[in-house]
């Protein structure tokens, strides 16, 4: 059976270290996967909305001159922004600490993704726990 088991496994490309191969009956249905994506989407809009009145009226402007969202990835919380400028990314680089402040809010582990218009737009990522220190 067992023998079986591996042969089925290296046929369909799948190395037997793997994962094991999961039978239709074990994967969530069409309509789970559509709710599930919806709840998520509508979490990460929700969770915008609550963190751009949880700031000073100092961030939300410099936050109105970026494009910013939030995206939950393998249960992180992630605020990504945009910045089309470099005075735009200059000011939102200065309080990066703060609005990590705010992000612990909402998420004990939670990162914040920047792209600046230089670079190819290559985003620098930092986890808040690097940025604020630890709490006892």
């Amino acid at each position: 059976m067992q023998l079986k088991s591996v042969f089925y496994s290296r046929k369909l490309g799948r190395s037997s270290m793997k994962q094991p191969y999961l039978s239709p009956d074990d994967l969530p249905t069409h309509k789970t996967t559509l709710i599930s994506e919806l709840l998520l989407s509508q979490l990460e809009e929700t969770t915008k909305k609550s963190f751009y009145l949880a700031c000073k009226q100092s961030v939300r402007i410099l936050l109105s001159s970026c494009h910013w969202y939030f995206k939950v990835n393998g249960g992180i919380l992630m605020l990504v922004m945009v910045c089309h400028n470099i005075e735009s990314y200059q000011n939102i680089m200065m309080i990066v600490p703060y609005l990590a402040s705010k992000l612990k809010r909402f998420a004990n582990q939670a990162k914040i993704s920047i792209s600046s218009p230089v670079n190819q737009g290559i985003p620098w990522v930092i986890s808040i726990n690097q940025i604020l220190p630890e709490e006892e």
